[in-house]
């Protein structure tokens, strides 16, 4: 469905944002205060929180592309939705709920004695948490190399933006399945040379395999259910295209985005409360760039720029699935996915100045 172009300035749209962070920043610097009792502990947890809030937005600028491709075909009901509980589901569960049960979990505890781990025993709390780091790769990656994936394997792909690589993919998409057979083979091969310098390198290579079966398995099902109840919807009302089938999505989506930076916090702090500061004010942003892509109509200006968030999501899946063999830090992770959606934003003005005189809308 198309938008109307927005009248709202660059920074208005950021002004939710700007809250959140002096908030979050002000907590932050409090919890500083209260655990050390020192200007100096006051401000190193503020620059941890600021530090993290990059993290955050470096980590998920592709998320917003992605979001706001969505979310541009949603109704403007399911996108406020979206953009309100979603956040929330986002922001809670994701950057706190989502640790707490992945230690609830590994460590066979309840949630109670979870929170008061977080609280009592961080060195503890963060020590499971990367342990857990393996599953939850395979699991994340997974999904994310198969949203990847299905935007380039896709025969109704006109527009290409690396066109030896792009057509090729879109010609192979003929071929039912094609992505799910290269994701399996993938999966395979990485599950072979997971690193035996373990105990039990077999149980190692065995998660590895089915969290990564799940992350699959997650996506079809996702995709199945978001196809079904969005064609209930339609058959109750035309209005309802892309209810929520899209908002389910689009949550799993995020979570799935979400694991790296999650993980990522814990190099810099142990303490599950700071890290939820950062990581919330680093989300408010990525909400406030999707809505800006969706009323704005950038993806529609910027032809590739979708393109350039896509292949981030492909290359931050292989990054996912390459941790499980060795560190790769989280500044890396940022900065390749920025990159490649800054050459994509580049590419897109250079075909805008080609195609397009100077001072129209330049359209896909």
């Amino acid at each position: 469905m198309s938008q109307p172009v927005s009248q709202t300035t660059t920074l208005g749209y950021f002004k939710w944002a700007f809250i959140v962070t002096i908030v979050g920043l002000v907590l932050g610097g409090w919890l500083g205060w209260n655990d050390s009792g020192t200007l100096s502990g006051m401000a190193t947890v503020f620059f941890i929180c600021a530090v993290l809030a990059v993290l955050e937005i470096s980590l998920s600028f592709d998320n917003a592309i992605v979001n706001a491709n969505k979310l541009k075909d949603m109704t403007p009901e399911w996108q406020h939705r979206f953009l309100t509980w979603g956040i929330l589901i986002a922001v809670f569960g994701m950057r706190i709920v989502f640790p707490l049960l992945i230690v609830v979990i590994a460590a066979g505890i309840g949630p109670v004695d979870a929170i008061i781990l977080a609280a009592a025993r961080p060195d503890e709390y963060a020590r499971i948490m990367n342990e857990a780091h393996l599953p939850i790769a395979a699991f994340g990656g997974t999904f994310l190399m198969m949203v990847g994936l299905s935007y380039f394997f896709d025969h109704e792909k006109e527009i290409h933006w690396i066109k030896p690589i792009e057509r090729r993919l879109s010609e192979a998409a003929s071929i039912k399945g094609i992505e799910i057979a290269f994701v399996l083979i993938l999966i395979l091969g990485f599950s072979s040379i997971i690193p035996d310098d373990t105990a039990t390198p077999e149980v190692e290579s065995t998660t590895f395999v089915f969290s990564a079966i799940y992350g699959l398995v997650t996506f079809l099902a996702v995709e199945v259910l978001g196809g079904f109840l969005d064609a209930q919807q339609r058959t109750m009302s035309e209005a309802a295209k892309g209810g929520l089938g899209a908002f389910i999505y689009l949550e799993v989506l995020d979570a799935s985005f979400s694991f790296d930076g999650v993980i990522g916090a814990f190099a810099l702090t142990q303490n599950l409360f700071i890290i939820a500061i950062g990581l919330g004010i680093g989300a408010m942003y990525v909400r406030s760039m999707t809505i800006m892509l969706v009323e704005k109509g950038t993806l529609a200006e910027y032809r590739y720029l979708e393109h350039g968030a896509f292949y981030a999501i492909l290359i931050l899946s292989v990054i996912m699935y390459v941790q499980t063999l060795v560190h790769i830090p989280e500044v890396i992770t940022g900065l390749g996915g920025a990159t490649l959606i800054g050459i994509a934003l580049w590419s897109s003005i250079q075909y805008n100045k080609r195609h397009h005189p100077v001072g129209t809308h330049a359209g896909v």
